[in-house]
């Protein structure tokens, strides 16, 4: 019963650094930001909104797990290495 617990701390441990040394950089999630714009919209990304929207936003980081703001909303959420760009809230 012991050796299992001592296995699953290691385990826990090992897992949450990895979550540090893998979470994105905001270098990472402008990238992505880029590149999401660009797929969505190929006139949008030819006139560069996508570097504009990476430009202004806010990277905010938790330790294990990173996200982008701008103008209050999110726009990417990442974690182990990889960076999910959140699709545009419709406007009300």
């Amino acid at each position: 019963m012991a050796k299992a617990s001592v296995v699953s701390a290691l385990a826990t441990a090992a897992v949450f650094v990895a979550a540090i040394a893998l979470n994105p950089s905001a270098e990472k999630h402008r990238a992505k930001i880029k590149e999401a714009t660009a797929e969505r919209s190929p006139i949008a990304g030819a006139l560069g909104l996508g570097a504009l929207t990476a430009f202004v936003s806010t990277y905010h980081s938790w330790g294990v797990a990173s996200y982008t703001t701008a103008n209050d909303q999110v726009l990417s959420v990442g974690a182990f290495g990889m960076v999910f760009v959140r699709e545009p809230e419709p406007r009300r």
